[in-house]
């Protein structure tokens, strides 16, 4: 079972929907914003896999989880999600300004870590906004397999403003992991398609240690440089 069909589980549902309400009547310069949701799953499967026989909460029939313990798993999936967005809120307010910064950024450090990456995308007019606004958004839920999101988000955690500052060296690394696949498109529409739907299916362990160990080397080369995100 996948995540898209743990969350269309009746009982998770209802519970999701909960959350983001809750969420957004307290949030109310925010209020939902679409891909918040995507933010609820990996706090709601760890919490949920301390309860359930399956190893991967994401494969748990949530139907035979007595309703007490799913009320303790939804409170704290709600707060943990909450303590999560008070760091990067402005992500999510009108036009979401966060996001939209933290692709500038990203644009202007591809553009000194990988010139060659960077100058392709710029030849074939493929605009960042097109394929990181989704990575910035829903924090690479969408791009990796839940197992790698929980393992990413376990540093996060670990990082001062691992969410807000370190996730946009991970986004970086990542894009220029794929930087052979890249080269080798020559086309828009084809550029595009790879970027939005990037081979992580069968990524492990070992794949987001090495993404996290590249985003660690950007950091510490980058982020004490007052001009680093300029040319």
């Amino acid at each position: 079972m996948s995540p898209e069909a743990l969350t269309l589980q009746p009982r998770v549902t209802e519970i999701f929907e909960r959350i983001l309400f809750i969420w957004a009547i307290r949030h109310p310069a925010s209020g939902y914003v679409q891909g918040i949701n995507d933010l609820v799953t990996p706090f709601f499967v760890v919490f949920l896999c301390e309860h359930t026989e399956e190893e991967d909460g994401d494969v748990a029939d949530v139907s035979q989880v007595p309703t007490d313990v799913l009320r303790n798993v939804e409170a704290d999936t709600y707060w943990c999600m909450s303590k999560l967005l008070d760091g990067i809120q402005d992500n999510y307010t009108f036009a979401q300004p966060g996001i939209q910064m933290k692709v500038k950024m990203l644009e202007e450090l591809v553009s000194r870590i990988d010139e060659q990456v960077h100058r392709h995308l710029e030849r074939h007019e493929v605009r960042y906004l097109q394929f990181a606004f989704r990575w910035m958004n829903n924090l690479l839920t969408r791009e990796v397999p839940l197992r790698c999101t929980v393992r990413l988000w376990d540093t996060y955690q670990s990082e001062p403003e691992g969410f807000s500052h370190f996730h946009l060296y991970v986004c970086a690394a990542f894009l220029v992991r794929w930087r052979r696949e890249i080269l080798e498109e020559r086309d828009f529409q084809e550029l595009l398609l790879l970027l939005q739907n990037l081979p992580t299916a069968l990524w492990g362990d070992e794949d987001v240690s090495l993404l996290l160990a590249e985003a660690y080397r950007l950091k510490f080369a980058f982020a004490d440089a007052p001009n680093h995100y300029k040319r």
